[in-house]
Order: C-alpha cells, then sequence, then structure tokens
C-alpha cells in the first residue's frame, strides 16, 4: 500500500562550499512542538516534497512520546529522525513490538560531522527503554544502515506483465466473486481482508484506522501523475491501483494487491489481466509469487527491478529469535557483531519442535556473523548459505550452514506491510 512515505534516508548530496570558519559541535536533543516547521524544511529539502501537514498528523499520532530527536547547529535544526510504534508478524504467526525508524534526514549542509550517528545512538537507546525488541525502517540508500546493523529483511521483485498477450492456462480455475468498487465507501471490508492477511504473513504490519482514512483520502499529491484510485474487491482479497496514461498506451500500476487466499489472488489477476485497453500491469510481488505459473507464456511477467523494502535490526536478541517458528531443529552457538551501536553477544540457539530457545553463553561459537545478516536472515527471506559463500557468515561446519537454513525457512514469503 503506498502510505506518504517518512521513507527512512539519509539525503547525500555533494556538498562544495568551502569555508574558513570551525565547523561548530552538533548537539542532539528531543524535537518539540516547536521544532516541526524546521522538521518539514529540511524533509522537503531532503526529500524533494514537501508532505501535507494533513499526512504528516496521521504519522505523528503513531508516535511514542519522545521518540523524535533533531540533531542541531546552534539554534538551526539541520537534522532529524524518529520512530513509530508498529507491530510487525514474525514466521509463526507471533506479534512482536517494532520500532518503524523514519523520517531520517541530515541536510547537504552538514554531511560528514557524525550527524546520523549521533541521532542513531539518541534514538536506539530511547527504543531500548521502552522496550522494543526489535527496530525496522526502509533504506533509500542501501549503504547506509547495514553499519548500524540493519539487514534487509525481505525482497520486492518488480514486476510488469504484457496484459494484450497474456493468457490464462486452461488449468487454472476462473473463481469469480471480484466486484469494481470505489475504494473509499469499503474502508471497513478493505481493513478486515488486510488485517487477515498481515496476521499470516512475516513482515505484515498493524495499520491503524487513521492511516487506513489517510490512504482512502486519496490525496492528489500522492498520485504521482497517476488517476485516483481504483479497486477490485473480492471476500478474500483486494487490489488497489493507478491508471497512468500515455498517447500509445496506458499502464495499470497496482499499489497494493492483498489476497489471503490462492483463489482470491487468481480471481483478482483474472480482473486485472482482462481490462482490454489496458497495455501493461505492473506490480511489486514475492519471489515465490504464482502469477508466473498463471499463464501460458510465463515470459510474459518480467522483473524489472528488486527491492528490499523492510530492513531490521534485533534490540533483544534472545526474546527476538525465540519469537518466531522454525522448520528444522538447530542447536548453535552464534557469535553476534555490532561494531557501531554495541548491541551484539554470544548466545546458544537452541530449536527442538518449531520452537527456540536462546541465552547468552561463554561456550565456543561455531558461526560468526554480524547483526545486520542475523536481521536478513530472520524473515526467511536470505539464506545462511549465501552470506557464507559471501564470507559474511564464517563457519567452519557445512553442516551448520544448512542446519540454520533449514531451521529459518519458511513456507509463507515475508512482505513489509506497508511503506513508513
Amino acid at each position: 500500500m503506498q502510505f506518504a512515505h517518512l521513507c527512512a534516508t539519509v539525503w547525500i548530496v555533494a556538498d562544495t562550499s568551502h569555508t574558513s570558519q570551525t565547523p561548530t559541535e552538533l548537539t542532539v536533543r528531543s524535537a518539540g512542538e516547536a521544532d516541526w516547521p524546521a522538521m518539514a524544511l529540511v524533509g522537503a529539502t531532503c526529500f524533494g516534497v514537501w508532505q501535507p501537514p494533513e499526512a504528516v498528523d496521521v504519522w505523528r499520532s503513531m508516535m511514542p512520546p519522545d521518540s523524535a530527536v533533531v540533531v542541531c547547529d546552534g539554534p538551526d535544526v539541520v537534522g532529524m529522525a524518529l520512530f513509530l510504534d508498529l507491530q510487525v508478524t514474525v514466521p509463526g504467526g507471533a506479534l512482536l513490538p517494532m520500532a518503524g525508524v523514519s523520517w531520517v534526514a541530515v541536510l547537504p549542509t552538514h554531511r560528514r560531522r557524525g550527524a546520523l550517528r549521533k541521532m542513531f545512538e539518541e534514538l536506539h537507546v530511547r527504543m531500548a527503554a521502552k522496550p522494543y525488541p526489535l527496530a525496522g525502517l526502509e533504506a533509500s540508500e542501501a549503504g547506509i544502515y547495514g553499519r548500524f546493523g540493519y539487514g534487509p529483511a525481505t525482497v520486492l521483485h518488480r514486476r510488469s506483465i504484457d496484459r494484450r498477450a497474456a493468457v490464462f492456462h486452461r488449468d487454472v480455475p476462473d473463481p469469480g466473486g471480484v466486484r469494481v468498487v470505489r475504494a473509499a465507501e469499503h474502508g471497513d471490508h478493505l481493513e478486515e481482508i488486510y488485517e487477515r492477511w498481515r496476521l499470516q504473513t512475516p513482515g505484515g504490519l498493524h495499520s491503524p484506522r487513521a492511516l487506513w482514512d489517510e490512504v482512502l483520502a486519496d490525496r492528489e499529491a500522492f498520485r504521482g501523475g497517476g488517476s485516483a484510485y481504483f479497486c477490485l474487491l473480492h471476500a478474500d482479497g483486494f487490489a488497489l491501483y493507478r491508471v497512468h496514461s500515455g498517447e500509445e498506451k496506458s499502464t495499470v500500476e497496482i499499489t497494493k494487491l492483498t489476497a489471503v487466499t490462492p483463489q482470491a489472488h487468481i480471481a483478482l489477476w483474472r480482473a486485472l489481466l482482462g481490462m482490454d485497453l489496458m497495455a501493461t500491469v505492473n506490480v511489486g510481488a514475492t519471489h515465490g509469487d504464482v502469477l508466473p505459473y498463471l499463464l501460458t507464456d510465463h515470459r510474459l511477467v518480467r522483473t524489472t527491478g528488486v527491492d528490499d523494502a523492510l530492513w531490521l535490526r534485533m534490540l533483544d536478541i534472545p526474546a527476538v529469535l525465540q519469537a518466531r517458528s522454525y522448520s528444522a531443529d538447530l542447536s548453535v552457538v552464534l557469535d553476534v557483531s555490532d561494531g557501531v551501536l554495541g548491541g551484539g553477544g554470544r548466545f546458544a540457539l537452541d530449536v527442538s519442535g518449531g520452537r527456540a530457545r536462546c541465552v547468552p553463553t561463554d561456550a565456543a561459537a561455531d558461526a560468526h556473523l554480524d547483526l545486520s545478516v542475523l536481521g536478513s536472515l530472520y524473515l526467511g527471506a536470505h539464506r545462511a548459505a549465501a552470506f557464507a559463500r559471501a564470507e559474511r557468515l564464517r563457519c567452519r561446519d557445512s553442516a551448520v550452514v544448512a542446519a540454520l537454513d533449514a531451521a529459518f525457512a519458511t513456507d509463507v514469503p515475508a512482505e513489509l506491510g506497508f511503506g513508513f
């Protein structure tokens, strides 16, 4: 769902200015009510867009107390960072509180002065005090957050389908049951379907009603040159999309396709690929999405890009590892490093019957890895074997690596519930 993004990123712009003055010391403090106009200016400067005040107010309603910090140069606010109070589904269906880091920005005039590190050190102390066992963010620039212990934990494939040539395989049923509706008139039904979906999907996030109201307000500022929302509704799924009209062809841009059952998924795709005047349908999907298998020609489903979406950092490693279910038994000692924020340690992880026990230990480690790698493994979207081949998971015993892969594997692909 394309909510108004308060993207977690740091603006990177070449700073070619030179001065003979000695830079003043940057200070970090809590953001107060009087700081929000200055924060809006920082956000607009860094992200290149002014957020509507109504949208910002919705996100602010999801912030716990003392969850926003600013970095100042004297009286001037030159950077900011905050976190939202979120709840994420993990493999097996457990729900964990998660601090959703967002609206992270530093002005281009104050780069290379440690502003981000100062803010993150303070912000993560506040997260731990709440306490949150887990923190998550979206990274507009992938090279920034790994050093802070965040690892990409979901994988989103951008796909483009040539609708004009798409033919469903003769063995694929036609479940029907799809209606064309006005999204704003069916908010309760969309919310109910999404809630069922997020409770069974790793990476799913609870969405408060205020956020749904903001989405369905369908502000023109967030349409990206496309139409107002169109909505296909099924008892067990929905698709929100926009149409981008061109001189030669029209394109359907799906902003959210949610299906609780395979039948709803097929029914929605039959409707989406049945729009005769549309040439192309674009969508973001998990690697395991079945769409190519529905068609007689799977090559019509082209992958045009791959994104990472949700990044995770474990603030309480034992609590987070014990929260999810596992697909195989495992007994391993993990030595976890976290060089910048200092949240690592050595832990014995024992899994039996799908449930885990994780405790600190002084025993010899079977595997050494950075906290960011553990975050990437957690939802099952990445394999320990790949990190081992990259020398980012260091283990002398290939059987241990195979056991990690088997245990962390998931049947339901992880998918971020919505952007924040």
